[in-house]
């Protein structure tokens, strides 16, 4: 008898077999997933194979689900390396680990979570022959590559005093878009700056030097690190292959913030094995100025196969008053998922649509219901003033301060972004990436004595390795700069060489930076706080390659000496922009201006997607309530650019009945 080979399959190797899975037992698991979840949370948590949209409306226990589908996979026996989470911020993933182990055990924690970036550092590093990289690549930062493409700006014949040229930001904001939304650059100058489309031939001209420019010095700038990881997967060389069978299932957070580059990343991901949860709200996409593309999480289901859509509705954030608004606004939405968010809460109050005759009288009002409020038990802390664009809030701001009433208001600088821990970070760069011509630049123009022809003169002379920090200076016989320069040299020599921990390494470089330090800022008694956080953070760290990623990648902490402390106060007033309000929760919101003509922008009117992005704002403006909504705007704005006075209320209000909101109105007498 002539027998056949059968070969066994394993039942979870291809997201094709989903259909033939036993059902699961739940009696096996720790956890009672059917008891702690809802239905529609159970059932994206307890997915397994295949292609999944999980459409999260806000507040719907999105980071929940996904804590609870991680600690699931790894009580089926995954191995927790083979499921990959990514997410926007380390903060976010490394949250949603602890919450998993905490959940379970210690093995969630063991997954592969971070950001997009920082997952394509650890690839690329670790693949790096077959990714065609220098292993020891220096990341740029954002200010690195702005400097660089200035040094490029400046030293070509770019630049005359006839005719107006683009500065380094827009230039890199150009490259960038670019890069990240697949458009071209001539597209994305006249879509955004069309008086530069003159110059297109020199912006072509100084991208192609910058490209030449970091692949000659082993730098990769943010956006480097997506495309060599796109192009490292679309390769499918023996390196990509290894990863890809590794990663049994890939999970991707707040997916409707994804570009065009970041979207193909996940489609590369998942070649092999076919199992992939996105987790996105349609309706909270409202990043398109960073590169963000609303089609990606609406087009999902036509680039992979036999996708599966699970909606969470169920809100736990909001009163249903609230919530009834916001499903208002959102229905005029042309394109989207349709859901209807729903909450068990009750005993809200209808939110409230406030028409205040002056901009001044909408502060007033806004000054003293934060008092009632506060004197009914709602902290300070729980109160946020949102608004479309960060100026509308100006005379806002002298009304609390006239009030004595401490406030916030989000942005600045990042800690990494002050000149200070940017110089520090210069030398830490140069010892792990001798060819970092940009931190070289840096180090040397802060010494007494060296100027940007003698900075020049160094780097030359390095370039040819006429001089090198892997010698010991003091055995070199022709050094013919001062002692100051002979010191560099030395500190440099001594971290290059020597395998002490980065936190010893920064140690040194602080000993020998704090004269200089001390001469360069006259505040640097303030600036000091900085640098001895910064030495705190590198004792978390073994490897100064880590530690140099990291710090580049995400930046850690916001700098001591640009964020006042409010008035020494315990608890503040939040005041922030929509877009950095995303995600975040309040007991009572304000959100001001909101006046045809500033929001939605008079910009936005001959662009439907532009427009489309509008309402999507002013519905997470009012999902971020959980009891109490105001919607205010002035009756009379002088707008100086367009040269008239609006006073139309946003079509984003006027839509409302008096079902849905309250309404009242704040005149002279107030």
């Amino acid at each position: 008898m002539i027998q056949k080979k059968y070969k066994l399959k394993r039942i979870y190797e291809t997201g094709r077999q989903a259909s033939f899975a036993k059902p699961v037992d739940e009696v096996r698991f720790v956890i009672n997933y059917k008891n702690e979840l809802n239905p529609a949370q159970y059932e994206a948590a307890s997915a397994v194979d295949g292609a999944y949209l999980i459409i999260a409306g806000a507040g719907t226990g999105k980071t929940r689900t996904l804590v609870y589908r991680v600690a699931r996979l790894v009580e089926l026996g995954y191995d927790p390396q083979s499921i990959l989470l990514l997410t926007f911020t380390r903060k976010a993933a490394n949250e949603m680990m602890n919450r998993a182990a905490l959940l379970l055990d210690n093995r969630c924690s063991k997954i592969l979570g971070g950001t997009f970036h920082s997952f394509a550092n650890s690839v690329l590093r670790k693949y790096s022959k077959a990714a065609k990289l220098d292993p020891s690549f220096t990341i740029l930062d954002q200010g690195d590559t702005t400097d660089v493409i200035n040094l490029i700006r400046n030293q070509g014949a770019y630049v005359t005093k006839e005719k107006r040229f683009p500065n380094k930001e827009t230039l890199n904001k150009v490259y960038s878009l670019s890069t990240n939304t697949g458009k071209t650059i001539e597209e994305i100058i006249e879509e955004n700056y069309p008086h530069f489309i003159d110059h297109l031939k020199k912006i072509l001209d100084i991208q192609k030097v910058f490209k030449e420019y970091k692949r000659r010095n082993n730098l990769l700038d943010y956006d480097d690190l997506l495309v060599y990881l796109k192009n490292f997967l679309e390769d499918l060389n023996a390196g990509t292959k290894s990863l890809l069978h590794s990663i049994k299932f890939v999970m991707v957070d707040e997916y409707q913030d994804t570009n065009k580059l970041q979207a193909d990343v996940v489609k590369g991901l998942t070649q092999i094995n076919k199992n992939i949860m996105v987790v996105g709200d349609d309706s909270q996409a409202i990043y398109s100025f960073r590169g963000a593309n609303f089609k990606n999480i609406i087009d999902f289901p036509k680039l992979f196969d036999d996708v599966k859509i699970i909606k969470l509705e169920e809100n736990y954030r909001s009163t249903q008053e609230v919530l009834n608004f916001a499903n208002r606004v959102n229905e005029g939405a042309f394109e989207k998922y349709t859901k209807h968010l729903y909450s068990i809460k009750s005993g809200g109050e209808l939110p409230f649509i406030v028409a205040a005759s002056t901009e001044n009288l909408q502060s007033k009002f806004i000054v003293e219901k934060i008092l009632e409020l506060r004197e009914e038990g709602v902290p300070l802390g729980d109160i946020a003033v949102l608004f479309r664009s960060s100026f509308f809030s100006f005379d806002l701001e002298i009304e609390l301060t006239k009030a004595n009433i401490p406030f916030q208001k989000f942005g600045g600088m990042k800690f990494v972004e002050s000149a200070h821990i940017k110089d520090v970070l210069a030398f830490l760069r140069i010892a792990a990436n001798p060819k970092d011509v940009v931190s070289w630049y840096r180090v040397l123009l802060l010494h007494e004595g060296v100027g940007p022809k003698t900075a020049q003169k160094i780097l030359d002379e390095l370039a040819t390795a006429r001089l090198t920090i892997k010698a010991n200076p003091e055995t070199v016989t022709k050094f013919n700069y001062s002692d100051k320069i002979v010191k560099l040299f030395q500190l440099l020599y001594k971290i290059h060489t020597t395998n002490n921990l980065p936190s010893e390494k920064l140690q040194m470089v602080l000993d020998y930076y704090y004269p200089i330090f001390k001469d360069i800022y006259d505040d640097f008694n303030k600036r000091n706080k900085d640098l001895e956080i910064f030495q705190n953070i590198s004792e978390n760290y073994k490897s100064l390659d880590n530690l140099l990623s990291d710090m580049a990648i995400e930046p850690i902490i916001d700098s001591v000496i640009d964020v006042e402390a409010p008035d020494n106060e315990e608890e503040y007033l939040t005041l922030s922009t929509i877009h950095s309000a995303k995600g975040l929760e309040w007991h009572s919101v304000f959100v001001i201006h909101v006046v045809e003509g500033y929001f939605p922008s008079s910009r936005s009117y001959d662009n439907v997607d532009s427009l489309e992005e509008e309402r999507r704002l002013m519905y997470v403006a009012s999902t971020r309530a959980k009891q109490n909504l105001f919607v205010t705007y002035p009756m009379n704005l002088y707008d100086r650019e367009a040269g008239i006075t609006l006073s139309k209320p946003s079509r984003f209000i006027s839509e409302m009945s008096t079902d849905l909101a309250e309404g009242w109105l704040i005149d002279e007498d107030f």
